[in-house]
Parts: structure tokens; C-alpha cells; sequence
């Protein structure tokens, strides 16, 4: 196992010096209610699996053991070696069309929360119908939500067959040691997805991404950056130099959490909701999670590039469309 001192949290340190808002934002729905309770924990501090377990553990909830990585590599030097060429070649971007909707284009906002936030529920059954759909097309539930959102911004791009690189986050528990369970334990890989991809293909990047072991590349590449003053991090940030490869958004999901309803804590129960910080140079934030049987997707929206609800409200009912849309042909994997 590696010892640990979060290599991460000094550049997440940084960008909230360039005025960033680095709070993971976790809502709650209780039972009778339609609107969220919101929190935010700083990702210096935690990330979505550790803050979603300070949450539940502070409202009472017993939680042992929290998920651990299940991809069998540890950190190795070799993939930052060959990803070394990433971070100093030129970035490849994505370009959204202007995001005018009820008059509101590309405001500023003050340091603090994003308020361009939509969401989703499914019920029990539908959630159900989700996991069987990806287990009888052979990929990961993961997968399927990834292509399903990747169809849902594509109208919005400015080139809608331009490929869309997304960053998702990788869970490191059990190969890194830390002070506590609920610290940040994540690193990313990158996966760009094409117009009209398969989902059979999405897939494949995901797990050859994991078996070069992307994500000790980058977590490695942040261990170095220690060496890097405050400022320089800073600047590197600023200049969108700070990772690996440019990504549109962030795609994270936490996974499934109490199928069995064993947590009956009243102040714990309802829906909830999950969405990774966004940063100006990776402006969307997809989350998504599965608590008691009810999958959850939420999308906000960095407010340098909307401050509208309208925006992400589209992208949600978009990607909830296309997710319905698969399960209604059975047949049919996208």
C-alpha cells in the first residue's frame, strides 16, 4: 500500500485561491418533500465517497467498511512516464454553442455554490431496469450513464460529432493509506467518447485506461507537484495546464449504497443526490448514485459559463430521456 498525504488537495488549495468553488455538493430530498437540502464539504478534505459517509455517519447511520478499489494495479512510475507528453502538449477542447436561454448568457457569479443545478430520481424499478439493461448489453452501469449523458450535452456543442473527453474519478481506497476513511482518495482517468459511439467501445476505453493505470499516472504526476510553489500551481491552473488532458466535465458516481435498507435513521432517509465540483477549465459536473434502490443523476453548471437553470434542467431531462429511451427497447443498447 501507498502512504499518503493527499497529493491532490494542495491543487484543489490552489484553485480555490484563483476564487473556485471547491465544495462537492450533496443534496438530500427527505420523504415528503420535493426540493433538496444542500451540502457542501471541500474536496481538499474529503471526496464524493468519504463526504457522502461523514453526511450519513453524522446523521446517525452506521457505516463500516467504505468501498475500496477493484482494479488489482498499484502505483507504479511507469504510466506517468508514458503520459508525461500529455501535460505539455497542446490541449484539445470542446466548444459549446452560447448557452442563451430566458435572456441569461455566460454570467459571473460570486465564490460559492454553482446555481445552475438540475436533477433526477428514478424509482425502484426503473433503477432495477437500468442495472439489467447494462448487465444484458455486457458493460458497466457506469458505462451506460456515461453514454447516455454524452448524447445529452451533444446538442449544445458547437460541432456536435466533435469527441468528448470526460474526466471520472477513481477510487483508491485500499491501495492508499490515509488519517481517515473519508478523505480524498481519488484520482481520474480521461475517457473521450465519440458521436454515436458504442457502448461496447466506451467500455473498453474505461478498462484499458485502468489497465495502463491512468490513474496512479496522474496521481503520481499531483504526488510530484509538492516540488511546485503555491503560486506556480496557481498559474498552471489558470492556464488549464493542471491536468493530464483538457476535459469537458467531470462524470463520478458514487455506486450503490444500501440496497438492503439496513440505514433507518429518519434524518438519513429520502433521496440523495451527488454532483463533483466544477472548475473553470472542466465547467460541467455530472454525479450521479444509487441510495436504497433509487438511482439519482444531477448536473451543475461552472457559472462562467451559465448561471441559468435552464441549462443543466435540459441536459437532465435530455439524459433521462435517453436513458428511458434505451430501456423501452430492451432489444437495443444504444
Amino acid at each position: 500500500m501507498s502512504k499518503a498525504y493527499d497529493p491532490i488537495a494542495p491543487w484543489f488549495l490552489a484553485a480555490e485561491g484563483l476564487g473556485e468553488f471547491i465544495g462537492i455538493r450533496f443534496g438530500q430530498i427527505a420523504p415528503g418533500k420535493t426540493e433538496p437540502d444542500w451540502t457542501f464539504l471541500r474536496h481538499a478534505e474529503f471526496d464524493g465517497i468519504g463526504g457522502l459517509a461523514e453526511i450519513l455517519r453524522r446523521k446517525g447511520a452506521v457505516i463500516d467498511t467504505l468501498p475500496q478499489i477493484k482494479h488489482p494495479a498499484g502505483p507504479s512510475v511507469v504510466p506517468l512516464l508514458k503520459m508525461a507528453p500529455n501535460f505539455v502538449l497542446p490541449r484539445y477542447r470542446v466548444r459549446l454553442k452560447p448557452l442563451e436561454q430566458n435572456g441569461v448568457i455566460k454570467q459571473t457569479h460570486p465564490l460559492g455554490p454553482p446555481p445552475a443545478v438540475a436533477w433526477h430520481v428514478f424509482h425502484e424499478d426503473d433503477t432495477a431496469r437500468v442495472r439489467e439493461h447494462s448487465k444484458r448489453a455486457g458493460v458497466t452501469v457506469n458505462t451506460f450513464l456515461l453514454k447516455c449523458l454524452n448524447a445529452a450535452v451533444r446538442p449544445s456543442l458547437q460541432d456536435q460529432s466533435a469527441a468528448v473527453p470526460w474526466m471520472i474519478p477513481v477510487n483508491l481506497r485500499g491501495k492508499v493509506v490515509r488519517d481517515r476513511d473519508t478523505a480524498n482518495y481519488s484520482s481520474y482517468i480521461s475517457v473521450t467518447v465519440q458521436q454515436d459511439e458504442p457502448l461496447h467501445s466506451i467500455h473498453k476505453k474505461i478498462r484499458e485506461a485502468l489497465d495502463r493505470r491512468d490513474h496512479w499516472g496522474n496521481w503520481l504526476a499531483y504526488d510530484l507537484g509538492r516540488l511546485a510553489p503555491h503560486g506556480v500551481k496557481k498559474f498552471l491552473l489558470a492556464k488549464e495546464l493542471a491536468t493530464s488532458k483538457w476535459n469537458l466535465g467531470g462524470f463520478s458516481n458514487l455506486g450503490d449504497w444500501d440496497p438492503g435498507k439496513q440505514i433507518r435513521e429518519p434524518a438519513c432517509l429520502g433521496d440523495w443526490l451527488f454532483s463533483p465540483p466544477v472548475l473553470r477549465f472542466q465547467r460541467i459536473g455530472a454525479g450521479c448514485m444509487t441510495f436504497q434502490n433509487r438511482l439519482s443523476l444531477l448536473i451543475q453548471v461552472h457559472p462562467e459559463l451559465t448561471t441559468n437553470i435552464a441549462v443543466p434542467r435540459t441536459w437532465v431531462q435530455n439524459w433521462v430521456g435517453t436513458i428511458t429511451e434505451a430501456l423501452a427497447d430492451g432489444r437495443r443498447t444504444i
